[in-house]
């Protein structure tokens, strides 16, 4: 069934469990990585034929019911003033970070149709050519994640100066977090009115606030961007690794589907959420490169807990990893369709 994944995200019947996977579209697959041998990651990007192919990759090797769109969470950022680079081993690497209030005054609140329109051309371009064989996924990094890049520089293994400037200058922060909401907002506005049929929100970095910053710091911006995607119709998926504590106040935040880290188990999230949204997850990314018996063994434990109710995606608890053995992630879809088929 070709809306298998979008029934699912409304919590209704479907005939077997709808899979994809966070990064399927990449380094794993060698027709990725022969395009990537000539291309930058950002030229891919930018090139809307480039993320069109790189998009429909995995959709014609895997069978998954899903497509996600092929693009990177910090793209929004370049255009609003922060450019920035990827350094090769390292990661992003922005050329200047964002720590006061007049490098954050200097951000610009963009337009998504002017500053980001060679992803809005590839998402058109992409679902003219799936013509209806499996609904797109857009998305979006969320405003802590992206404001941790910027304030940060790059990655980070503490967030120490993140939360420094979260806590001692709350003015600085709300400004800061709420020209990523806007910018946010309307870029996933853009991308439904594009074409996207479902939308995630990638908080990769929120796992490391605690729930009470998390609702101080963070809900109000998020709920800015999710209160009105979601009016919009779509399925709205909100995901976060480290996030076991977080799970309740990501809900009230807003998503029609919350997205479960690896290390949180289903029926454990389920519990704690309640029925009323549909979850996504979570089996653990370096699994796919473990013996095949392990791996369907534990394919079977996501799968139980999830339980037969309506409402579940599979999915792993992060993306896949760049030595991911494609036939093993083939493997699996067609395992969890032949499990769980009614």
């Amino acid at each position: 069934m070709w809306d298998r994944f979008l029934r699912a995200c409304r919590r209704e019947p479907v005939d077997a469990t709808p899979v994809w996977f966070m990064r399927q579209a990449g380094r794993y697959m060698p027709e990725y990585r022969a395009i990537r041998q000539k291309r930058t990651l950002l030229e891919i990007c930018k090139a809307p034929e480039l993320a069109t192919e790189v998009t429909l990759q995995p959709v014609r090797a895997l069978g998954v019911d899903a497509a996600i769109l092929f693009a990177d969470i910090l793209l929004p950022l370049e255009p609003m003033g922060a450019p920035f680079e990827f350094a090769a081993g390292e990661g992003p690497r922005f050329f200047e970070s964002v720590r006061d209030a007049d490098a954050v005054e200097r951000l610009r609140l963009i337009d998504p149709e002017d500053s980001l329109a060679y992803v809005l051309s590839a998402i058109r371009m992409i679902r003219a050519e799936l013509d209806g064989k499996v609904p797109l996924i857009g998305f979006a990094g969320a405003p802590f994640t992206l404001a941790s890049y910027l304030v940060e520089g790059g990655k980070s293994a503490s967030f120490a100066v993140t939360k420094r400037l979260m806590y001692r200058e709350p003015a600085v922060w709300s400004a800061l977090m709420g020209k990523l909401a806007e910018v946010v907002r309307r870029y996933l506005r853009a991308q439904v009115a594009a074409g996207a049929q479902a939308v995630q929100l990638f908080d990769s970095w929120v796992g490391e606030l605690s729930p009470i910053d998390y609702r101080e710091y963070v809900m109000p911006h998020v709920r800015h961007i999710l209160s009105d995607v979601q009016s919009l119709g779509v399925p709205v998926i909100h995901f976060g690794t480290g996030t076991a504590m977080l799970l309740d106040v990501m809900k009230e935040a807003g998503g029609t589907v919350i997205g479960v880290d690896t290390f949180t188990p289903l029926d454990w999230a389920r519990q704690r959420l309640g029925s009323s949204v549909a979850l996504q997850g979570n089996l653990e990314p370096l699994l796919l490169g473990a013996p095949r018996d392990l791996l369907a063994r534990r394919v079977d434990d996501v799968l139980a807990r999830a339980g037969t109710s309506p409402g579940h995606i599979f999915n792993l608890g992060h993306g896949i990893l760049p030595e991911t053995p494609p036939e093993a992630v083939k493997y699996v879809v067609d395992y969890v369709h032949e499990r769980t088929a009614r």
